[in-house]
């Protein structure tokens, strides 16, 4: 299993989108900065927005891709509110 998720930093006020084996370290390695030089190191107040699971790496990654293409803070933010959409998003990648 992988888990799609989104994180939310009030700090930054910005959302980050990706996927990982172990939600709760990779979270955790967010806001102790191991990755030192990405989007995400600008930050220590990351939290989790929304996660979905999925049943592999790859599927994830398409529906991660998906999310982030849309570049669009109102489309992330409905995501959390509507969970028949993110369902359907989820399904169209299966």
């Amino acid at each position: 299993m992988h888990t799609l998720y989104i994180l939310y930093s009030k700090g930054l006020d910005r959302y980050y989108v990706g996927e990982t084996e172990d939600f709760d370290v990779r979270l955790e390695q967010y806001n102790t900065g191991y990755f030192k030089d990405s989007s995400t190191s600008n930050a220590s107040d990351w939290e989790e927005y929304l996660t979905a699971f999925c049943q592999d790496r790859s599927y994830a990654r398409r529906v991660e891709m998906f999310i982030k293409r849309q570049k669009n803070r109102v489309f992330v933010e409905s995501l959390r509110g509507d969970s028949q959409k993110l369902g359907s998003i989820i399904k169209r990648f299966m």
